[in-house]
């Protein structure tokens, strides 16, 4: 783009791409704002203003006008199920961002008729009932008649699933089906399964169903997870830590982002944990991981972080806040014990699922324990995730042996659970990220989508600042919220603080990696509702150009078609982009009010400069005029 100041001329120090007319907040405290920014080989080069980075502006230079934007770092999401969700994102019908059940069911039936014979419609996380209008989920009932022949599986939460008749009959349910540990086939007057699953209190049940339906094959793995990728980048991610999780396993379902890699086909930069999948054998597989590999081989790029976020099964509990609090089996600890011993003595880190403190509790009597012989804290990166309930105390704990956090906005889509089974006190500290920040513990913040959260990052930074669930009911107090900037540094400075690369990424400065959004909205000035509205125009990693829309559309790279074509990805995209609020009516009144405020300041600066009487205005009705 030809901008008048900025000519370009033959340099030895051209920059690749120059972003300049931004508002630019750099995250960097030693110039916490700034105008233009260069980034050479993938690197930032020059942050500053107009001046700065004109000597750097070569005859191949693109340079990028942000039209008085907001840029920020690139997001870091420190919990997402990037690699799973990939694989899987085209098979997937979204319902994230959906108002309504009645425009969800439409999009299904559309989805059911051009869906080919064998194959599932399946909506997979992102959605709440209290988002939609209805305020309900959608009944077996309302599935058969939108898809009587095909195949239509609805997950809801950690708590349920929802599946027609010919769901049904896919995942071989029938009247002798036992039901599975921790789950429930609900059976009707009959004795038939009725097609609703229920986590009591395990989600196994929902995943295991889920896996029974049909996969991709090889390239259309590659497809759906470079598309994933372009839909993360759409909201400013430029970078994500994989947790792992079930039905993921190592190496069979990580080869699609590795041969990515190899291509230089990542537009997302990846450090991914490994999670043993077979209860019974974790020791043996983490064994075996670390005779393969140590933890921060590979490069920017895709690198391994570690283990997690489960080390052994008897030590996982669970999330679905419909049911009670899950009872961990008695004696986890000594497997439990030896996984960690393993890690620590051969310098893995690790991350923990634990959603209550009681478990936070349990697995921090086995850290200290370790600590007496010296390996904690001993520079190993570990962390707990979720963490809703952990105490004081437990916090007090995992600062002394040099833990850290990783929190997620899950109570965006299951506050209302929560707050009716553990009540409004409770939920107001679940969970307690205030007395995390305030012991000095490094706290990132993630989504943990995607198959009950959204992947999109800026409904959990509405979660951080507002406390307000999707379904706009406040459960966090303004003692337990954050403030914008700190939410920001969450997503960013943290998140590259849990995988060792804090010098290189999370702030825009000389030196670190060119990862950058120009944000549709200033995240800084929009009220507080609208945050969850917020996209990036314009995404940069490493100074390549990954997303763009609006003004930029056309800038960013190639991607092969959604393939299969019948993909609901294809037909209706990814996150259902929903429109800005807008003012309610107390807001209107209370900018009205400050309008007028400004008027009588305007006036009595006018009088103290003898621009007008020193006199208060007043009034004229000529309805009242003599």
């Amino acid at each position: 783009m030809p901008v008048g100041g900025l000519v370009p001329s033959a340099t030895d120090n051209a920059a690749d791409l120059v972003v300049r007319n931004a508002k630019i907040h750099t995250g960097d405290p030693v110039r916490p704002q700034a105008e233009a920014i260069a980034v050479r080989d993938g690197v930032i080069t020059v942050v500053g203003d107009d001046r700065d980075v004109a000597p750097h502006v070569g005859p191949a230079t693109r340079v990028v006008d942000a039209l008085g934007r907001r840029v920020v770092p690139g997001l870091n999401d420190s919990h997402l199920h990037v690699i799973r969700g990939g694989l899987n994102y085209v098979l997937e019908l979204r319902w994230d961002g959906v108002p309504t059940l009645r425009q969800g069911l439409a999009m299904l039936r559309e989805q059911a008729a051009r869906t080919p014979k064998g194959q599932w419609v399946r909506v997979v996380g992102g959605w709440s009932a209290e988002q939609f209008a209805e305020r309900r989920l959608p009944t077996v009932a309302e599935l058969n008649a939108a898809a009587p022949d095909t195949p239509v599986f609805v997950l809801h939460l950690y708590q349920s699933a929802v599946l027609n008749r010919a769901a049904l009959k896919a995942s071989g349910y029938t009247r002798d089906t036992p039901d599975p540990k921790g789950g429930q086939i609900v059976r009707g007057r009959d004795g038939e399964p009725t097609g609703m699953l229920l986590a009591a209190p395990s989600a196994l049940i929902l995943y295991s169903t889920l896996a029974k339906a049909p996969v991709l094959d090889g390239e259309d793995k590659k497809t759906s997870t470079r598309h994933f990728l372009r839909e993360l980048n759409r909201f400013g991610l430029t970078s994500a830590i994989d947790a792992a999780g079930g039905f993921q396993n190592f190496p069979d379902n990580y080869s699609t982002v590795v041969e990515l890699a190899r291509a230089g086909q990542l537009s997302l930069r990846i450090a991914y944990h490994l999670f043993p999948q077979t209860a019974g054998q974790e020791i043996d597989d983490l064994a075996r991981w670390i005779e393969m590999a140590r933890p921060e081989d590979g490069d920017e790029w895709l690198r391994l972080n570690g283990a997690g976020e489960n080390l052994t099964w008897a030590a996982a509990d669970f999330e679905n806040f419909a049911q009670p609090r899950p009872e961990l089996a008695p004696g986890y600890e000594a497997e439990f014990e030896k996984a960690v011993r393993l890690l620590m003595e051969n310098g893995w880190g690790f991350r923990l699922h634990a959603t209550y403190d009681d478990t936070i509790r349990r697995d921090l009597a086995i850290f200290e324990k370790l600590a007496a012989d010296g390996l904690f804290p001993a520079g190993n990166r570990w962390l707990f995730d979720h963490a809703e309930t952990v105490s004081a105390d437990s916090l007090d704990r995992i600062a002394a042996l040099g833990g850290a956090m990783s929190v997620q906005n899950r109570l965006s889509f299951q506050g209302e659970a929560f707050v009716r089974r553990y009540g409004t006190g409770a939920a107001a500290d679940a969970p307690p990220i205030r007395a995390m920040l305030e012991r000095g513990l490094t706290v990132g913040a993630g989504t943990d989508a995607t198959r009950v959260s959204t992947y999109n990052p800026w409904v959990a930074l509405h979660w951080l600042v507002t406390g307000r669930t999707v379904g706009d009911l406040v459960v966090r107090p303004p003692h337990n919220r954050v403030d914008r900037r700190t939410a920001l540094s969450m997503f960013t400075e943290a998140g590259a603080a849990l995988t060792g690369e804090e010098g290189v990424k999370g702030v825009l400065r000389p030196g670190c990696l060119g990862d950058l959004a120009v944000l549709s909205e200033d995240y800084f000035a929009v009220p507080e509702p609208d945050i969850a509205h917020i996209e990036s125009l314009l995404t940069v990693v490493g100074g390549r150009i990954v997303y763009a829309a609006a003004e930029y559309e056309g800038l960013d790279e190639e991607l092969p078609p959604v393939s299969p074509e019948w993909s609901p990805v294809a037909h209706f995209g990814g996150y259902r982009a929903t429109p800005r609020i807008g003012p309610s009516g107390a807001r209107q009144a209370e900018l009205l009010g400050q309008a007028v405020a400004e008027s009588e300041q305007h006036r009595q600066w006018r009088a103290r400069r003898g621009l007008a009487p020193d006199t208060e205005s007043t009034v004229f009705d000529p309805c009242f005029s003599l």
